[in-house]
């Protein structure tokens, strides 16, 4: 079976104060239907750049990126893109924006309000669905971001350091219901992630990159068996290996791109 997304020798130049910066390097990956990739590398390595580029927002600079066999030229409503700031409307309610993208498309009144409503209750936000953003916490805004994409059923989902920003608790909460939503969704999610932690609990495949310019250095895939508790993560003897292999590999490159 072909790959959902093949990214086939793909660099990415960026012409910055007169000099040529290549941010990426000869990136070939190829990510399966229903699979959850992770990806980790140090700052600047080029991480959120690859997905604006899988996304159509960048146009690469040599290669090509294939989505189901097809060349991306340009953003598709098939490709939804989660990003680390929520976005969200202020002036919008919890439904308002979750719903948005149904309205846009001319959805019915009520069949978008119960979509929302349905998944609105999937991470336990009902009860919320009135309130405003300034209303809501950090972790509750990001879980609205996460369902807002998911309500138009794009068939892959991007992701870029959605629970950066969130403190270690509730980052492990939305850890647990990002997998629950993914195993009852089976979408295949890329996700760009510094936390080595994080994208051992979440991946079925850990990409590492390399210090800028981005290079992929190695395809770690993870032995932890389905469904994980990311509570508990650290205790699995697979999880420990996968940990001190993987950080073997991005310990230098993580010290070389603070030089």
């Amino acid at each position: 079976m072909a790959p959902l997304l093949s990214i086939e020798g793909v660099s990415k130049e960026y012409h910055v104060r007169g000099k040529n910066v290549l941010a990426l390097d000869s990136i070939d990956l190829s990510v399966n239907e229903g699979e959850f990739v992770t990806i980790v590398g140090p700052s600047g390595c080029g991480k959120s750049t690859l997905l604006n580029l899988i996304v159509g927002l960048l146009h690469s600079s040599s290669g090509r990126i294939l989505f189901r066999g097809n060349v991306i030229n340009g953003i598709s409503t098939k490709i939804g893109y989660v990003t680390q700031k929520d976005n969200l409307l202020p002036w919008r309610t919890l439904i308002e924006n979750v719903e948005i993208a149904l309205e846009i498309r001319g959805l019915e009144k009520s069949q978008r309000r119960q979509r929302a409503g349905d998944l609105i209750a999937q991470v336990g936000l009902h009860g919320f669905e009135d309130h405003y953003p300034h209303e809501l916490s950090g972790g509750m805004r990001q879980r609205a971001n996460i369902i807002r994409t998911l309500i138009y059923d794009p068939e892959l989902i991007l992701m870029d350091e959605p629970f950066g920003p969130l403190d270690a608790q509730t980052r492990v909460v939305l850890q647990e219901q990002l997998l629950a939503l993914w195993s009852n969704t089976k979408k295949t999610i890329v996700f760009i992630t510094h936390d080595l932690v994080e994208a051992i609990a979440l991946a079925d495949r850990v990409v590492l990159m390399t210090s800028r310019p981005g290079k992929i250095k190695s395809v770690a895939r993870v032995a932890i068996p389905r469904p994980r508790d990311v509570y508990q993560i650290h205790e699995h003897q697979e999880f420990r290996a996968a940990y001190e292999s993987l950080w073997r590999e991005l310990r230098p490159e993580v010290k070389m791109a603070e030089v």
